[in-house]
């Protein structure tokens, strides 16, 4: 991997290429992300890159006067996050991630940052998020399931029809497409375009749709595919 960068999702827009043509896009709010460590052979038993993007407070443990526990920023970082970010003289962050870079020596902790001009117009680039959660779901809904007849003298409408056989082997088989729950899952699109990188103001737009919700962590790398 050459190249990778954290960001957090905006929003999506539109804008007018140079063809006149408008492109549906999202907003990405792609660092500047700053090295926390370099993983090295010798004393991790293989090589990377920590990066982390946005500063987050320290999650702070106080008691009242009457001895109830009082907790400031619940969210925030806890003792061991922030004795790991000031090991390379930086504040705790709300998002960590790992790369396997080409180039790890390069890289130093607390000096090298990473910045949404790694990308240019025009790559190839692959987004992992988590999905949105949208809780407990039907067969229909959740796998597109066929529906079964809308008529009142049906038994069933929205049921996913017969779950196994009566007789042998008489059971319902792993894997089967059956109701729970729907979303918040870790989802990769490969190969989306970047339409325009703002350096000035570190984002990036890419063609499309990108999963998970507002406010979420988005991981950009280059394309598993640009090279084939």
């Amino acid at each position: 991997m050459k190249k990778a960068i954290l960001a957090e999702k905006v929003g999506m827009t539109q804008i007018w290429n140079d063809a006149g043509q408008l492109v549906p896009v999202t907003v990405l709010a792609a660092g500047p992300c700053e090295v926390l460590q370099v993983k090295t052979v010798e004393n991790d038993g293989y090589e990377a890159v920590q990066v982390g993007y946005g500063e987050v407070a320290e999650k702070v443990v106080t008691r009242d006067g009457k001895g109830k526990k009082v907790v400031r920023h619940p969210h925030g970082a806890t003792k061991a996050e922030v004795g790991h970010a000031k090991k390379a003289g930086l504040q705790p962050k709300k998002f960590v991630k790992e790369f396997k870079f080409e180039n790890t020596a390069d890289y130093v902790a607390g000096e090298s940052v990473i910045k949404a001009d790694i990308f240019a117009e025009g790559d190839k680039v692959d987004v992992t998020a988590r999905s949105k959660g949208k809780g407990y779901a039907g067969g229909l809904k959740r796998y597109g399931l066929k529906s079964g007849p809308s008529g009142h003298g049906s038994k069933y409408h929205r049921h996913a029809g017969s779950n196994g056989s009566a007789t042998t082997p008489g059971e319902v088989k792993k894997g089967k497409k059956m109701p729970g729950h729907l979303g918040n899952v870790q989802v990769t699109i490969q190969n989306l375009e970047v339409v325009k990188v703002d350096a000035e103001n570190n984002l990036i737009l890419v063609r499309g749709a990108v999963p998970g919700p507002k406010k979420s962590m988005v991981v950009i790398t280059e394309s598993f595919k640009s090279g084939k």
